[in-house]
């Protein structure tokens, strides 16, 4: 269970160098999700060794972004799994987020094979030519490669979590089903039972009981993608194995209600998730 009397880091005012800092950080969001809200939350590099960087996989190069807390090593690793809108501003800043709360923070570009998901305008084009084509197992091979990569960059392999968001939220129970020696995942209102096809052979479902690695899943009340009864059957699937895996339900609040950028975020909900997602990290790692 969580840390009840964990209590996040309060935000200090930024001063005008670091205003300006943030101010350019907001163009970096997915071009699909635009306008971005006022109140998109923008978290200074400060403190911080943060940039983008490139991991070989064979002949590829696979783009993420990482932040850290500077000068420091032995650091318990987190990846962060995007959304359908690929590597940008959002997951970005929930990177540096985690390094101000002392972890290695790691966020993969895995759409990068075939194009750049954050210029996408259209999301059924989004969907179609990019989304859909990658396959789970190419997932599960390039997290494995960014741990790796992690390693040499002051991590803790043997303190590996991942997180992800909608999208990311699925990949986050597969990989900890394929990767036993994880330490803990938190997977934010990712599908639980989707639909099947040779690019997606497994569902989070069928794959629960069997789950050695603890994750807590963060899901909302009024999802209009993930229904309240494949949150129940995830449920009964995690209560047969011994994993100590947990979902909570948030009621009364959308579909990415923790993404600050967008008009279905939930402030109070958003902060609650956050914290019980921190400490969910900090008793594990």
């Amino acid at each position: 269970m969580y840390d009840k009397d964990f209590k996040p880091e309060t935000p200090t005012p930024l001063s005008r160098r670091e205003f300006m800092v943030a101010a350019s950080l907001a163009t970096g969001y997915a071009a699909s999700v635009q306008p971005i809200a006022e109140g998109a939350i923008i978290t200074p590099s400060v403190g911080l060794e943060a940039g983008d960087a490139k991991v070989s996989i064979g002949k590829e190069s696979l783009p993420i972004y990482f932040a850290k807390p500077a000068g420091k090593k032995d650091l318990p690793i987190i990846v962060v799994v995007q959304e359908i809108f690929g590597l940008h501003e959002y997951i970005k800043d929930v990177c540096r987020r985690l390094a101000k709360e002392g972890y290695l923070a790691v966020a993969p570009d895995l759409f990068f094979r075939h194009g750049d998901a954050t210029k996408i305008t259209d999301r059924d084009k989004l969907r179609s030519e990019i989304v859909d084509k990658v396959d789970d197992v190419t997932v599960e091979t390039d997290i494995d490669a960014l741990i790796d990569w992690a390693k040499g960059k002051g991590g803790d392999t043997a303190r590996a979590g991942v997180t992800g968001f909608c999208w990311g939220g699925r990949q986050t129970w597969l990989y900890a089903a394929q990767n036993p020696r994880l330490k803990a995942g938190v997977a934010w209102y990712g599908q639980l039972a989707n639909k099947k096809d040779p690019l997606r052979t497994k569902t989070p479902t069928e794959l629960a009981s069997a789950l050695t690695v603890p994750v807590l899943g963060l899901y909302a009340g009024d999802d209009q993608n993930i229904s309240l009864e494949s949150v129940d059957a995830m449920r009964k699937e995690l209560a047969k194995g011994k994993s100590g895996s947990e979902i909570v339900v948030f009621p009364k609040v959308p579909h990415g209600f923790h993404g600050d950028y967008r008009p279905s975020y939930r402030k109070e909900e958003a902060e609650k998730a956050w914290a019980q997602c921190l400490a969910w990290f900090k008793a594990r790692l």
